[in-house]
């Protein structure tokens, strides 16, 4: 006790050991010299680290790149890199081969659209010695797209070229083997479409009027003609056409002996048959060959109508045939030249007999009586319904304003009168 009051008042002198810590666990650690690095001889037979040499780290492969990778480890990229500039490849060289394509049809048929046509391509301009590439617009990669307008009798005239998607070569496969199995499926090929839009005297609703143009039209140029269906099929593609196209459904089949076995004629009547099958559209399609599709005159929509509006006759020329492979365009160029004259034929020559007439406004009347019917039929169905709705609403109101044993009883008189229906139905059946 005494010691400890001494150290209070510092009547002691501090010992010149130094007193044992609390944690005497590291007592042994307390008087230990700092540690120093030790000496390392490096790779190269340098100088230890504690000598007056440069110091540095040791030599390993972890620090070149070159060594710890070899080519080996970037398989996966390498196969990556080379399945991208295959694509890439495929892809250029497919877009180009169809650019040639589409470049190869304009330049056949540029004298006879520049020709025929005052205003050709989507400029919009007449221009003399116009490029034949500046005619025709890409759309996509596979489809490319032209404009006529400026003719007598012909309104304008849009031509579509559909190529096969030859930059994706997996899709063209599969669409080739979908079209073995399946009915739905076409296998892909080049083909070009046209579609001439006739005035069907409808001049003056067309084109805008100009100062003194009244007096500039003669009478004689009108470039009217009666509505009826007329085509020139191949027989491969008929039974998909008369399907598909609901103004072909109404025509009949019968072979002419001015075209090849492998067409055939779908017409309404044999007169229109007579006027419009003439030889130098027999030579056309024969010179064509097996690559022509199809040559169809209609007044009649391509879906089956549905509507009254749907019926009005809007008159059409089509024309379709596929591109050949090797872009020689010499025996397909009059079948085209043919196609874009027809309508001075049709202005001149359609003009039918009333007996003619009577029989194709008389399957057109079938038509549109069913269409009537079934409009008929449907707004039945809606004033049916419409009674049933105002009846129900004056029952609910009827209901609401009585009170709990008057709704008893009204649902109860409801009931007895279901039962007295169903009976004398059954009693009626028997």
């Amino acid at each position: 006790m005494a010691d400890f009051i001494k150290n209070i008042i510092g009547g002691n002198k501090a010992s010149d050991t130094p007193a044992a810590s609390a944690d005497s666990d590291f007592a042994d650690f307390a008087n230990a010299p700092p540690p120093e690095p030790a000496a390392f001889q490096s790779a190269s037979g340098g100088a230890p680290f504690g000598s007056a040499a440069p110091t540095g780290l040791p030599y390993t492969k972890w620090y070149n790149i070159h060594e710890r990778y070899g080519l080996k480890d970037f398989r996966a990229e390498g196969i990556i890199l080379a399945i991208i500039a295959v694509i890439f490849t495929l892809h250029f060289i497919g877009t180009k081969l169809n650019r040639t394509k589409a470049k190869a049809w304009i330049k056949a048929h540029a004298s006879i659209l520049a020709g025929e046509f005052a205003i050709v391509g989507f400029g919009g301009v007449p221009q003399a010695d116009q490029d034949p590439e500046k005619m025709l617009k890409a759309k996509s990669l596979f489809e490319y797209a032209t404009y006529a307008t400026g003719r007598q009798n012909v309104a304008f005239m849009d031509v579509k070229l559909s190529l096969i998607k030859r930059f994706n070569p997996i899709m063209t496969l599969i669409e080739t083997a979908m079209s073995f199995f399946l009915d739905s499926f076409t296998a892909p090929e080049d083909y070009i479409e046209a579609v001439i839009y006739p005035f069907d005297g409808k001049e003056a609703q067309i084109v805008p009027a100009l100062p003194g143009g009244t007096e500039l039209r003669s009478k004689d140029s009108k470039s009217s003609f009666d509505g009826f269906v007329f085509a020139v099929v191949n027989k491969d593609r008929m039974k998909q056409l008369r399907d598909e196209r609901y103004d072909l459904s109404i025509t009949f089949t019968k072979d002419n002996a001015k075209l090849p076995i492998w067409t055939t004629v779908m017409s309404e009547s044999a007169e229109i048959t007579d006027t419009l099958l003439t030889n130098e559209l027999a030579s056309a399609i024969t010179k064509a060959g097996d690559l022509f599709d199809y040559l169809i005159i209609s007044d009649q929509p391509v879906d089956k109508p549905k509507k009254m509006d749907e019926t009005i006759p809007r008159k059409r020329l089509y024309l379709r045939y596929r591109l050949p492979s090797s872009n020689n365009y010499d025996d397909l160029a009059p079948l085209f030249a043919y196609f874009v004259r027809i309508s001075d034929h049709l202005a001149s020559s359609a003009h039918f007999r009333p007996e003619v007439l009577r029989k194709v406004k008389a399957v057109r009347d079938e038509n549109v009586k069913q269409i009537q019917k079934i409009a008929e039929e449907e707004k039945a169905e809606e004033r049916a319904a419409e009674r049933d709705r105002a009846k129900k609403a004056k029952r609910d109101a009827e209901l609401n304003a009585l009170d709990a044993k008057a709704q008893k009883k009204y649902l109860e008189k409801e009931r007895e009168k279901e039962i007295r229906k169903s009976s004398k139905r059954q009693t009626m059946r028997a």
